[in-house]
């Protein structure tokens, strides 16, 4: 048995998800987009230039990613996050700045929890969102 990760982009995101994900695989190393699949011209839920089905990988995870143009009444939300557990100061420094930036939210500014405790996850942590509204939470592992 596998469990995979799949996103959707639906709504305002709607057409990003090419952007998002060669954005993803340039910033997190061992990363490498697997396989996109688009519509056919015509076929319902998409059009030519939205992913049908794409795989990526980041740092060696598996994700999958589509895109449709129906009328969803739901989007991505800070409920469901992706969890990165980096092993350098630079490393969470640089994909929490990525991540944040051009148009992302800080949700819980990367922080050392100034002596309230580590949350029970490691030495420094932040939560954000992304431009396309992905939330991470990103953790340096103690």
């Amino acid at each position: 048995m596998k469990t995979t990760t799949f996103l959707t982009f639906v709504g305002a995101q709607c057409g990003k998800a090419e952007e998002a994900i060669n954005f993803y695989t340039s910033i997190f190393p061992n990363s490498e987009i697997k396989s996109i699949i688009k519509y056919s011209a015509g076929e319902a839920g998409g059009t030519p230039e939205l992913i049908k089905h794409g795989v990526f990988i980041l740092n060696g995870v598996e994700y999958m990613v589509s895109e449709n143009n129906y009328d969803h009444a739901w989007s991505f939300t800070p409920g469901v996050s992706l969890f990165v557990s980096c092993n350098a100061e630079d490393e969470i420094q640089t994909l929490f700045e990525e991540l944040s930036s051009n148009g992302g939210q800080v949700m819980v500014p990367l922080d050392n929890y100034h002596g309230e405790g580590d949350y029970g996850f490691g030495k420094k942590f932040g939560w954000c969102e992304d431009k396309y509204g992905i939330s991470w939470q990103l953790n340096l592992s103690a």
